[in-house]
């Protein structure tokens, strides 16, 4: 017997009944985005490698070991993006968005692919929803993404779930002094490390402070702090930054550890976590980019921007509760019609309807049967009111209407009548 065809492990369908949560997220960030002048972008999934390389970096776990990467017939490297920000720039600098300092505020939203050991929040492919800004260099910026993720998890009732944990990470003069330093300290302990953090010594070494890892967690309490080596132009970014969420009452958490996975962070560096998902608690995270412009070949604009998880924000929301019970509504009417002229006329009425009432959830009957089997199909698919059109109701011009939850009995509304009734009715249920 052929194998039965499944999904790729990691890559899940998201099916109807999960869909509406999605949308509700989706939609209440696009119209706070809107709100604050962001316009959306769309990518390919499809690059390069060499953008991811450059971008993200070689030697970080992404680009080593979780990128879905392959030749295609022409022989070129291409790789299904792992993230949103490497693609974003690379449309910027392509099609001359950033020019003659330009300001850009973009966002995006789609799958992202990463090879990793599925577990519940993290999967092969997964879908973010990102922010970036091009050409504002100053604190505030940074403020208003944090402060605009801030309204988001109000505008979910989800605020008192998150912890904002912030970070600077200074320059790159400045991280290359302190990489200097950590892993002078780190060598003379090199055997009491992980394994993971044993390779990240000659690659990434900053990515250590991250290290989930207990034992390595106790090494670094006595290891060098990044902020002793910050220059004063980014300890300056880093209070304005400090300031403005002050001035807001927004608050946060220090963490000198927080360093984000991605090589092409500077300065502001920053994550939302929550303690309501078990291990997979970073739900958004973002930063400075500064030099990543310049990387690709472009000039010197400084960059910041942010991603946040789907999958984590649909599963943190109904871990709360927090999903509207009216997303998933059943239907409002079931239009139950008989004979071939009640159809035709069925459908008509139908269209009415639906432009009398924006926004009515109407199903009609397809497929025949007797009245019996529409009714049945009528009251399975959850409907509030059923509607009957058959010959005696077509000859009157009427329609049967019938309430299928709770008390009522059946009336009979003019055709005229009916947009007016329903409305009433849908009201009062």
């Amino acid at each position: 017997m052929s194998k039965s065809l499944q999904a790729i492990r990691g890559m899940n369908d998201i099916l109807p009944e999960q869909t509406p949560a999605w949308r509700y997220l989706e939609s209440t960030f696009a119209e706070l985005l809107d709100g604050y002048g962001y316009k959306e972008i769309r990518m390919p999934i499809l690059e390069f490698t060499e953008l991811f390389a450059r971008g993200i970096g070689e030697g970080t776990d992404v680009v080593d070991k979780e990128m879905y990467t392959f030749l295609d017939r022409n022989g070129e490297s291409l790789t299904m993006r792992p993230e949103g920000t490497a693609g974003c720039v690379r449309a910027v600098l392509e099609h001359g968005l950033s020019g003659g300092g330009q300001v850009q505020k973009l966002w995006y939203t789609g799958p992202m692919f990463r090879y990793e050991k599925p577990q519940k929040g993290r999967y092969r492919q997964f879908h973010q929803i990102g922010v970036e800004v091009f050409n504002l260099p100053g604190p505030d910026i940074d403020a208003e993404l944090i402060i605009l993720t801030w309204r988001l998890w109000q505008k979910l009732g989800m605020a008192d779930a998150v912890t904002l944990q912030l970070n600077t990470l200074g320059s790159s003069e400045a991280r290359a002094r302190y990489r200097d330093a950590l892993v002078a300290y780190l060598k003379d302990r090199f055997d009491q490390l992980d394994e993971d953090s044993q390779r990240r010594m000659t690659t990434n070494p900053l990515r250590i402070l991250d290290s989930k890892v207990e034992s390595t967690q106790a090494l670094l309490v006595g290891a060098p702090t990044l902020h002793d080596y910050l220059d004063e132009e980014s300890l300056a970014h880093f209070e304005g930054l400090k300031a403005r969420l002050d001035a807001v009452g927004l608050r946060y958490e220090i963490n000198q550890k927080l360093v984000r996975g991605l090589d092409y962070y500077c300065r502001t560096a920053f994550e939302w976590v929550t303690e309501k998902l078990g291990s997979q608690g970073t739900v958004c995270g973002g930063g400075r980019y500064d030099g990543l412009v310049s990387q690709f070949g472009g000039k010197p604009t400084p960059g910041v921007g942010f991603a946040m998880g789907v999958e984590r924000l649909v599963l943190l929301l109904e871990t709360l509760g927090l999903v509207p019970e009216e997303l998933s509504r059943p239907a409002d009417l079931y239009l139950c019609a008989f004979g071939e002229a009640a159809e035709l006329a069925g459908l008509t009425l139908a269209e009415r309807l639906r432009d009398a009432i924006p926004g009515v959830r109407l199903l009609v009957n397809a497929g025949g049967g007797s009245f019996k089997s529409q009714f049945k199909k009528a009251d399975k698919s959850g409907a509030q009111f059923a509607m009957i059109l058959g010959d005696d109701e077509l000859a009157n011009r009427v329609v049967g209407f019938k309430p299928l939850r709770g008390e009522g009995e059946q009336q009979n509304i003019a055709w005229d009548a009916l947009p007016e009734h329903l409305a009433a009715c849908l009201k009062q249920a």
